[in-house]
Parts: C-alpha cells; sequence; structure tokens
C-alpha cells in the first residue's frame, strides 16, 4: 500500500446519527478499521454503543480521543459547538483539520474557538454517507494546506459525492443537501402507503418505491439528462403517467418542494450556536 493510501488517522467527536453516519460508511468502505477511527461523545451510553456496535474505541475523554488525530470531524448541533470546540481546542496538532459539519456555523466562527492557524473545512453532508451515498459539499478556511485539504476530500469522498463550494452557498446547500433525504424518504413512505392502499404488501409496496426512486436518481446522474427530459420520457402521450403528473401539478407539489428547500436554507442562516 502506497503511502498516500494510507488510512487517515481520524476521531469524531459527537457521536449521534450524523457523527454515526461517518463513522459506519467510512468502516464499509473498506478503507478503514475499527483501529483506524476514534470517536467521543459526552453520553456514555453512545460511547458505549459505537463501541459495541462497531469496534471503535471510544475513550471517556476528549484528549484521548484526540490523540494522533489527523483529522477530527466535530458532529454536533450548533447549539453545542461552543463547548464542543472549547473542549478540543487545547489537544489539537498544528497539522490537525477539523471539519465542522454543524448547519450555519461559519468558518470565522469556528476559527474563534480554536487556536490560531487551525485548519478548518466546512461541510454539509447528509444521512446517506452511512451507505457511502452522501452528498457533501465542502468549503475549506483560507489557512488550510493544499495537502490536508487533498488528504481530507479524499476521506469525504469515501462516504459519497463531494463538490466544493463558496461559504456563501452552505447554507443554501443545507436545506438541499443536508436536510433532502428527509423529503425523499416522505416521497418513498408516500409512493409505498399509494401501493398499499391499492392493495400490495407494505413491505413490498416499500422495496417497489425504493428501488423505483434510486433508479431515478441513477438515470439523472448517469446518463446527464435534464430531469423534466426524462419524465417527458415515462410520460407518453395520453398515458396513465401523465394523469399522475396532471394531479401532482394541481396540487402544487413542485411548489412545496421548492419551499420546503427554501425554508429549510433560511433556517439555516437563523440556527443559534449558543
Amino acid at each position: 500500500m502506497e503511502e498516500r493510501d494510507k488510512p487517515v488517522k481520524v476521531s469524531v467527536v459527537g457521536a449521534g446519527k450524523m457523527g454515526e453516519a461517518i463513522i459506519a460508511g467510512l468502516l464499509s468502505s473498506g478503507a478503514y478499521k475499527p483501529g483506524d477511527l476514534k470517536a467521543y461523545d459526552i453520553s456514555p451510553l453512545r460511547r458505549r454503543y459505537i463501541s459495541e456496535t462497531y469496534g471503535v474505541e471510544c475513550p471517556e475523554t476528549v484528549d484521548e480521543a484526540l490523540e494522533d488525530a489527523e483529522i477530527v470531524f466535530v458532529a454536533v448541533k450548533p447549539k453545542d459547538m461552543a463547548s464542543a470546540l472549547s473542549a478540543i481546542s487545547p489537544h489539537l496538532r498544528p497539522e490537525t483539520v477539523v471539519v465542522s459539519i454543524a448547519a450555519g456555523v461559519p468558518i470565522s466562527y469556528v476559527e474563534e474557538h480554536l487556536p490560531e492557524n487551525t485548519q478548518v473545512v466546512r461541510v454539509m453532508p447528509n444521512l446517506a454517507c452511512r451507505v457511502r451515498e452522501g452528498m457533501l459539499v465542502y468549503t475549506p478556511s483560507t489557512r488550510v494546506k493544499s495537502e490536508n485539504l487533498d488528504k481530507t476530500v479524499r476521506v469525504l469522498g469515501l462516504l459519497g459525492r463531494t463538490v466544493r463550494l463558496g461559504e456563501e452557498y452552505l447554507n443554501l446547500a443545507t436545506g438541499l443537501v443536508g436536510s433532502g433525504p428527509a423529503y425523499i424518504y416522505l416521497v418513498i413512505d408516500a409512493l409505498a402507503d399509494a401501493g398499499v392502499r391499492m392493495g400490495l404488501p407494505k413491505d413490498l409496496a416499500l422495496t417497489l418505491a425504493a428501488q423505483t426512486t434510486l433508479g431515478a436518481a441513477k438515470m439523472v446522474l448517469e446518463t446527464g439528462e435534464h430531469p423534466a427530459k426524462l419524465k417527458d420520457m415515462v410520460a407518453t402521450p395520453g398515458g396513465t403517467t401523465v394523469e399522475g403528473l396532471l394531479e401532482l401539478e394541481e396540487r402544487a407539489v413542485r411548489a412545496a418542494f421548492i419551499s420546503a428547500v427554501s425554508k429549510a436554507a433560511e433556517k439555516a442562516g437563523r440556527l443559534k450556536t449558543r
């Protein structure tokens, strides 16, 4: 194995849903083994759960969790960022990259709570990182060295697709990337309920709905065709699909999705860090 391919030592501070998704995704990539990761959470129950479920070391103190860490994911809620940053600050090495995934928290806020010249990368991931199909948008601070950014992006890439954006777009992306899976789960659940209404067993209806959604998404990504063109390929003149599309338009489903993403993005800009 080349030096560049050796696993970067990663610590995850905050082992909630997203912290766990990052751990699970890195382990399922095959590039990481439990010994390459450490995790810390203020909850002893979460530490025990992560340790027993994934075999990852979860020390009782944050300084032990950060020992030898090259990348530290700070995966706590915005309101808990100040305390989390204060806790890790004394234990960061000069070359350690701090990856913040807190929605709405700017790089400047993170830097204010860490030692001078700390290298910070702000990331908005989503829950699909757990199955390595996440969408991760990121922006580095000006302090991040190019080699450390490359290293960080390689790790992020194990969790899904990565796109670099200016920080001014991160809150906007939160409404689409961070919250987006919840909207798609709602769609899948609704499609499955429709199947149940027509007489299908729920487990079968869920499989049909989820696979249909997955296939549609892959068509967009792999063909490069606009969704509107793909939609028209399905909706033949006078057919069944166009009747369903008309119902969706009459009920303003498209407008509802646009509004949902917009509202979530606006909320990201109002999240409190205290």
